[in-house]
């Protein structure tokens, strides 16, 4: 279970009791809100594309959108979302719990400036009913982020 893998992954840290496995869905932006007590914004969720046929995932913060000139400006070309279907093989995690922690070797993280303005945020442990809180330089050193890019918007409205 992706949960497990999640949680065996944070134990070289002695993080593993700090997953959380929540009542109810956590699926999506807004049911991560309200199972967590916390503002949608602060969900740092996981979206999966293909870079030259290469798996990424970039976080965001639960109130940005992709940018697509932004994306296409930073990866050179287009954004392209990996199939539902192909995520959990491609990522490592089913879509729902998608995250950056216990993925498959060779996929790069990349997290996006959106999640800068937050000192703590809560990405998905690897099912669609989990999370862990992390402050911004926790995230970054869990997830082996390759980098911080900018290719969201809408969400400096809500700054």
């Amino acid at each position: 279970m992706s949960i497990e893998k999640v949680k065996n992954y944070f134990s070289q840290w002695g993080m593993e009791n700090h997953v959380l496995e929540l009542d109810h869905s956590s699926a999506t932006v807004q049911e991560a809100a309200e199972a967590l007590h916390t503002e949608g914004k602060r969900i740092a969720k996981s979206m999966s594309f293909l870079v030259e046929d290469r798996p990424i995932l970039v976080i965001f913060a639960g109130d940005a959108r992709v940018d697509n000139h932004k994306y296409k400006q930073r990866f050179h070309q287009k954004a392209s979302m990996i199939k539902h279907d192909d995520v959990e093989r491609l990522i490592g995690h089913p879509v729902g719990g998608v995250c950056p922690f216990a993925i498959k070797p060779g996929v790069d993280v990349f997290l996006d400036e959106s999640l800068k303005r937050f000192d703590t945020v809560f990405p998905a442990c690897g099912t669609a009913n989990s999370a862990i809180e992390l402050t911004i330089p926790e995230l970054e050193q869990y997830s082996h982020a390759k980098e911080w890019v900018d290719v969201s918007k809408d969400w400096q409205e809500n700054v």
